[in-house]
């Protein structure tokens, strides 16, 4: 196997962050978005391990433009410390939002702001991040959420996205996933709007947003299919055996990435996109549907709302996505 199984158009003079970018997805996205030109930063919450993956691109890419951005995206104190690091930077050209929590917690947990742990890490510090870092984004920035099969799995409860009247560890993960996808369309609608108020206010005919927000999902993608990189993926020999007899409808993170990578690189992409395998759970890139709850404009609106109050502030597009 190998990290990289197709082509990326050259992304040389880009600037790149990926958050949770020290192992499984985010590690081969930055990987290859690095190894096509760009300068990639590694966002997530351990130094070290973040050290480890920087060292790994590097030994493969030795003149790979990367460097590390520790932030804890439970913490909003630690997004907020981010953010004012990232402005004392070169504007950004795309933002992966992929941290996360895959494997939830059996019972409830809550941040270190008092919100439901999962929310916090899945959606609310991604959501504080681009409220911070939106003004600072170069013209035409992609900003790419990582989507996830879970949201055409289950139902989405606006009334209780803290989870504080009813808690499983798989409604945790499939709600936040189901959030972020509607936050992501929100902001999408929100730019666009922005766009055709300026336009309007010139006299002119049409404008394309400033910045574009579009979905990815990596179909299933699992550790034990993945190629073994020392101090980022070590799946044991009983993982790697109980992975390969799910082959034939799952593939390894490394092929997981080709979607995010496409999303942020390929010249086929805009805000409002829907990016997946073909095959839904593995294959090539391949524009899809998404689930009608994630596109719904009332539900992005409440779920915009109900962040804002969470992160304790407001997160005007209309100010900055002109």
């Amino acid at each position: 196997m190998t990290w990289y199984p197709t082509s990326v158009p050259s992304q040389a003079g880009r600037s790149v962050l990926v958050t949770g970018a020290n192992a499984g997805l985010g590690f081969f996205t930055s990987a290859r978005l690095a190894k096509a030109g760009a300068h990639v930063v590694l966002s997530g919450r351990d130094p070290d391990r973040l050290a480890a993956a920087v060292a790994a691109i590097r030994g493969r890419i030795p003149a790979a433009s990367v460097e590390t951005l520790v932030i804890d995206v439970a913490s909003l104190d630690s997004v907020r410390a981010g953010v004012d690091r990232l402005l004392d930077r070169a504007p950004l050209d795309t933002v992966v939002l992929n941290a996360g929590m895959v494997h939830t917690p059996a019972t409830r947990h809550e941040s270190v702001d008092g919100h439901e742990l999962v929310l916090a890490t899945n959606v609310l510090g991604h959501f504080a991040l681009l409220a911070g870092t939106l003004p600072h984004l170069a013209p035409a920035a992609r900003v790419i959420t990582i989507g996830s099969l879970s949201t055409r799995l289950s139902t989405f409860r606006t009334d209780d996205l803290q989870l504080r009247r009813s808690y499983d560890a798989w409604r945790a993960y499939a709600q936040s996933k189901i959030a972020a996808s509607a936050l992501a369309f929100e902001l999408d609608r929100r730019l666009r709007r922005a766009a055709t108020d300026a336009a309007e206010s010139v006299g002119a005919a049409s404008v394309t947003p400033r910045v574009h927000s579009l979905i990815a999902h990596p179909g299933y993608s699992i550790s034990g299919r993945t190629p073994r990189v020392p101090g980022v993926n070590e799946p044991t020999r009983v993982e790697r055996f109980a992975d390969a007899l799910q082959s034939p409808f799952a593939q390894g993170k490394h092929s997981g990435a080709d979607v995010i990578v496409h999303a942020a690189a390929a010249d086929d992409v805009e805000g409002g996109q829907f990016w997946g395998p073909r095959y839904e759970v593995k294959g090539p890139p391949s524009l899809g549907t998404p689930t009608r709850t994630s596109r719904d404009p009332g539900i992005g609106a409440a779920v915009w709302a109900f962040a804002e109050e969470a992160v304790g502030a407001a997160f005007d597009v209309e100010a900055v996505g002109r």
